[in-house]
């Protein structure tokens, strides 16, 4: 649906030229964690996108939900070395952008089973 294609290809380019965001960064003590901050957006996302599509098929909803384990797995490879600590305000920006751009590759996706 979404992370066998192209689009997903380019956007983990995309994360990888960005990836100096999370190179020496601070370790702040308290706070919600990178691993925190990915899960509460990409949820927050998959709610948005069964709101949009209230008559999504149940097979298409559980595909949604394993390819979201696999880019939470993919994003947690990439980020190990700051998985556990507190994201920076730019890094939560990229963050924020880069999860909206998933959302939008599943807003077209899900545009084909309409």
């Amino acid at each position: 649906m979404v992370v066998d294609t192209d689009g997903y290809n380019a956007l983990v380019d995309y994360f990888i030229e960005n990836m100096d965001k999370f190179k020496d960064a601070d370790d702040p003590i308290e706070g919600e964690t990178v691993d925190e901050f990915i899960h509460e957006l990409l949820v927050d996302q998959l709610m948005a996108i069964c709101d949009q599509n209230k008559n999504m098929k149940a097979e298409i909803r559980f595909m949604v939900m394993r390819e979201a384990d696999v880019i939470i797995s993919d994003l947690e490879q990439a980020l190990c070395e700051v998985w556990v600590k507190t994201p920076t305000k730019s890094q939560k920006d990229f963050l924020e952008e880069f999860i909206s751009l998933i959302k939008n590759m599943f807003d077209a996706a899900l545009s084909d089973f309409r």
